[in-house]
């Protein structure tokens, strides 16, 4: 699945498409230059169960890593699989 990101000048969205139907959706804030909030993740019942929010997080830390910034996981998914995850203190 290819997960897709739509910016705009202080937030933005990672998001995977299926037609025209929005199946997952990782809604994140700038904060300043050099910090992004994770507000939010969802993901629909077409996917649960699938690693769907993983991978979205995991192409959070990408799109952090590729631009030099740091992510503050407000969101409790988010920040859950920061906690569990190994790797990811880079970008926190």
């Amino acid at each position: 699945m290819d997960i897709q990101n739509k910016e705009t000048e202080d937030e933005g969205t990672f998001f995977i498409e299926e037609g025209n139907e929005r199946l997952a959706t990782m809604y994140y804030r700038w904060r300043g230059d050099d910090r992004v909030i994770i507000e939010h993740t969802e993901v629909s019942e077409k996917l649960k169960g699938k690693g769907i929010g993983k991978q979205l997080v995991d192409h959070a830390v990408a799109f952090a890593r590729e631009r030099h910034v740091k992510i503050i996981p407000l969101c409790p998914f988010a920040k859950s699989v920061f906690e569990k995850s190994k790797g990811y203190e880079d970008v926190l």
